[in-house]
């Protein structure tokens, strides 16, 4: 019975962390709700129809997941950071510029076999992005600016340099009232997963990013360094760990993966690199991770029902005449609510620590009284 009492310990313990982000979610469903009544909506109705266009179909499965997949990895470009210490939210600039260095490679580069060529556009763009994520991680160390501005400034000029670009010198001239790049040509293009499966190969990378971001942060001496960084940064140096290298890397890993998520969208959804690459993945991602609380896992979770929330848009548009923004009015509730029960985590470490405490077995040579 004891070892029972232990076992469940230890697994409330495992739960615990993510209380915040539960009661962040029924907090924000019932604002919604209420949000809805005040319109004089059928918001019950309105709940149900988020649920049956994300879920309620394998069309509505397959959209779902289409909008998951640059979810995931731009969520990795603010949670690798995060393992630092770091608070990255300019994953926008590094997904649009990561896309429009796949676009135009395969225009400066001969002609290669179709496979060659995507992974010369997945390194083009993972490196682009990288670098300039990174570049917030070495002002941060060298130069003390705040990391959080700096990459919100950086996402800014990542746009207005894409738009710059795209509307002028690498302006495909055929392309009229939709500025955009010359498009790819058909081999270079990224098919879907299959026949019967319409969501574009960007969702197996991003599962497997998270993965590797799972076994990096968890199962690793790398990963281990950075949680010491995160955790206290004079404990680190007193270590001897190398902190300006391993906050650079993280944030190159970061924008990497953001990077990787605007070369999918190019070649697995757009065709080319236009104006609709802005299209918010990399906001949506900084709330993917904090929902996630910044673990690889989870984001692989929370991506599909962030992507689930964003899909059913167009049915509430539909069914109750409401604007396909309305998911954004979700989408920031639930940031808010995620913010405001964050003051939560430090109870939540206390009440963790003393399950885990009751669920260690007593020292050897310890009495033991019933």
């Amino acid at each position: 019975m004891k070892s029972l009492d232990h076992r469940a310990a230890r697994v409330l313990a495992g739960v615990l962390p993510g209380l915040p982000t539960l009661l962040a979610v029924m907090s924000s469903c019932l604002l919604f709700l209420l949000f809805l009544a005040v319109q004089q909506k059928p918001a019950l109705e309105a709940g149900a129809l988020v649920l049956e266009g994300a879920f309620g179909s394998s069309f509505a499965w397959e959209n779902t997941l289409q909008r998951a997949a640059p979810l995931m990895l731009t969520a990795l470009c603010v949670a690798l950071p995060a393992r630092a210490g770091l608070i990255i939210i300019g994953g926008e600039g590094a997904l649009v510029l990561g896309g429009l260095a796949a676009a135009v490679l395969p225009l400066w580069l001969p002609a290669l076999p179709p496979v060659s060529m995507l992974v010369a556009m997945a390194l083009a763009a993972m490196l682009v992005g990288g670098l300039w994520i990174a570049l917030s991680g070495w002002m941060r160390q060298t130069r003390g600016l705040n990391e959080t501005i700096g990459s919100l400034l950086l996402s800014y000029i990542g746009i207005a340099l894409f738009r710059q670009l795209v509307e002028g010198p690498l302006r495909d001239p055929a392309s009229l009232n939709k500025p955009s790049t010359e498009p790819l040509e058909d081999a270079y293009l990224i098919g879907t997963v299959s026949d019967a499966f319409e969501v574009h190969w960007g969702l197996v990378a991003g599962v497997v990013a998270c993965l590797l971001a799972h076994v990096l942060v968890r199962h690793s001496v790398s990963g281990f360094s950075l949680g010491i960084v995160g955790g206290n940064v004079r404990t680190a140096r007193m270590l001897g760990l190398p902190v300006d290298r391993l906050v650079i890397l993280t944030c190159l890993l970061g924008g990497a993966a953001a990077g990787l998520a605007g070369m999918f969208e190019v070649a697995a959804v757009q065709g080319s690199a236009n104006a609709a690459l802005i299209a918010g993945y990399g906001t949506s991602g900084i709330l993917v991770a904090f929902a996630a609380r910044h673990n690889p896992l989870a984001i692989i979770v929370c991506a599909t029902l962030l992507g689930g929330v964003e899909a059913s848009g167009s049915l509430l548009q539909r069914r109750l005449d409401l604007p396909d923004a309305t998911t954004l009015i979700l989408e920031g509730i639930l940031f808010i609510n995620l913010l405001a029960w964050e003051a939560l985590s430090g109870r939540i470490s206390r009440w963790r620590l003393r399950l885990l405490e009751s669920a260690s077995p007593p020292a050897k040579g310890v009495l033991q009284h019933d």
